[in-house]
């Protein structure tokens, strides 16, 4: 299955910009966050589902995937992300223009350390 595109919501705070995103059925060790030339790309795997025999199914648990371009002036300081009742949410921390550092960013449960 091709993987599904996440909405997204995106805000800017004066020490990051922050992405929210719905991720149903998905564990925090199931996300990869990766910045990349000023790209954020997130990526879910989702455990096999269990096969059911639907009357109804509108939505697909997963993959899901999405790329979120940094404004040109905010460089790369790291960030933080933590995923909780189906919401992921993701600080991008900002360092100077100009910096093109790359990483990753480790997504940890909602209330504590994965």
């Amino acid at each position: 299955m091709a993987a599904q595109t996440l909405p997204l919501n995106a805000y800017e705070t004066t020490e990051a910009i922050v992405l929210v995103a719905p991720m149903p059925a998905v564990q925090p060790e199931d996300v990869t966050i990766t910045v990349e030339s000023g790209t954020v790309r997130i990526a879910a795997e989702c455990r096999t589902e269990a096969p059911k025999d639907y009357l109804l199914h509108e939505w697909h648990y997963g993959p899901y995937e999405r790329t979120f371009e940094l404004p040109n002036d905010f460089g790369f300081a790291g960030g933080d992300a933590s995923l909780g009742n189906g919401q992921l949410a993701v600080r991008v921390l900002r360092g100077e223009p100009g910096d093109a550092a790359d990483g990753t960013i480790e997504v940890v449960a909602a209330g504590g350390r994965s």
